[in-house]
């Protein structure tokens, strides 16, 4: 009996030595593996544990792993091609041929388009394409609108709508209504609002709409509505100009709270100087009046569109055929001095005449295709030249009556299959000024009446 208690005394001796180390042991273990349900550590940010994918496939160094898919930007269609069509007043009476269009044929244009098979495509898509950020069709348009006339709001969106077409409004913040070129034919800030609230895209084109260039004619408003002719050069320019490219660009993100990337040059007279000032106020791209075709090489600094003018019908037919036969792009253009063409009247002269002899020579440039020679005068529109092709001189004289204080002229040719061009800019003597005329076709400007 004493044997047995000695026995038992022992074996519960040994069994409370032992329980301490099991329970040690066991807790020793619950540490190194956690349960999930306890962990206090963050979860990961992947739904998938460390050992897989999202999908529930191994991951990496696992066997039968797929490699992770890489994101790569859009392939784009390099060899597609636009045209860009550039519009003003639209009016059932044409007056000023050179900048209206009656709602007919306007809407009978839209309807080419389509049945011609041609897209019309956003501004910001063709820029969307040139960064080649998004594919557009092969064959398509781009339809602007300039200045900012109620009739692009009255009846040209309602046109646009018809189709399904977007567009762009190149607006010169001063002759909206209100502003001090603004008179009663100017689209307002509302309107304006109403467009952008409905995917309308709204882009710059100036203050006050005239010839950036420095030392040349422009218009001063005053206080009290007073308005001087002069020219500004040095500081006086540059802050007036400042005031044009960048100042006009601020006013529409700011009463319209958008985002402008494009700026419209008016009547394509611009120099390096003013392009170095739209790149530095952040515009993406700027547009002149040279209608060709735009590739994905095109220069962006300068992406010409076809004006299109009453009384210049074909135009729109040649841009049309030209986007629809077109298998290359257009070469980039080279612009030439006016001083080395030797212009009659010469650049920043002033005439006193309303029907002036209009001259340049081409001898310089070398090359030139006699078929190519074309001239633009401004509210005139593409003119019927002489060209010589053993002296290389280009006349035209003019036998319409030109308006307003001032007149542009461009010309272009091909040398040696390169296109080149000219623009210039002489005065007109207010005593045999023409009459007031619209504001998007004289280099003074005039309210919107």
């Amino acid at each position: 009996m004493l044997l047995q208690l000695k026995a038992f005394t022992l074996f519960m001796t040994i069994r409370l030595a032992i329980l301490p180390l099991l329970l040690a042991l066991n807790f020793s273990m619950c540490q190194k593996h956690p349960s999930p349900t306890t962990s206090s550590e963050p979860m990961s940010s992947s739904p998938a544990s460390a050992g897989e994918t999202a999908g529930g496939s191994p991951g990496p160094g696992v066997a039968g792993a797929s490699p992770s898919p890489k994101i790569t930007k859009a392939v784009v269609d390099q060899t597609a091609q636009t045209i860009i069509f550039c519009y003003h007043r639209l009016v059932d009476k044409i007056r000023y041929p050179g900048t209206e269009i009656t709602p007919v044929d306007f809407e009978a244009q839209m309807k080419q388009l389509k049945d011609a098979g041609i897209t019309v495509i956003s501004m910001q898509d063709l820029l969307a394409w040139r960064r080649g950020e998004k594919n557009i069709p092969p064959r398509c348009a781009v339809i602007s609108f300039d200045d900012g006339w109620k009739s692009q709001y009255e009846v040209g969106w309602p046109i646009m709508k018809k189709f399904g077409y977007p567009f762009t409004m190149f607006i010169y913040t001063e002759g909206v209504r209100g502003g001090s070129l603004g008179g009663g034919e100017a689209i307002t800030w509302e309107q304006l609002a109403d467009m952008r609230d409905n995917g309308v895209d709204i882009e710059a084109h100036t203050a006050t709409h005239q010839d950036l260039r420095e030392g040349h004619n422009i218009m001063l408003a005053a206080a009290g509505g007073k308005k001087t002719r002069t020219k500004l050069t040095g500081p006086e320019y540059e802050q007036w100009v400042h005031n044009e490219v960048v100042g006009s660009k601020e006013l529409l993100e700011q009463r319209l709270g958008i985002k402008v990337n494009c700026f419209a040059v008016p009547f394509g007279n611009y120099n390096e100087h003013v392009k170095e000032l739209a790149r530095n106020a952040g515009y993406e791209a700027m547009f002149t009046v040279y209608g060709q075709p735009i590739t994905f090489t095109s220069p962006l600094d300068s992406l010409g569109r076809y004006a299109i003018e009453a009384n210049k019908p074909k135009v729109f037919v040649d841009a049309v055929k030209m986007i629809g036969t077109s298998s290359g792009g257009a070469a980039a253009v080279a612009e030439v001095g006016a001083a080395d063409l030797s212009t009659q009247p010469a650049d920043g002269s002033t005439v006193r005449t309303a029907l002036p002899l209009i001259k340049a020579s081409l001898g310089r440039v070398g090359g030139i295709e006699p078929g190519s020679v074309q001239m633009r005068v401004s509210g005139l529109g593409v003119v019927p030249v002489s060209y010589d092709p053993k002296t290389g001189t280009v006349s035209y004289q003019v036998t319409q009556k030109l308006r307003g204080n001032s007149c542009t002229v461009i010309v272009s040719a091909k040398a040696e299959g390169k296109k080149v061009e000219a623009h210039w800019t002489f005065g007109i003597d207010a005593a045999v000024a023409a009459a007031p005329v619209s504001a998007a076709a004289r280099t003074t400007p005039t309210p919107k009446k």
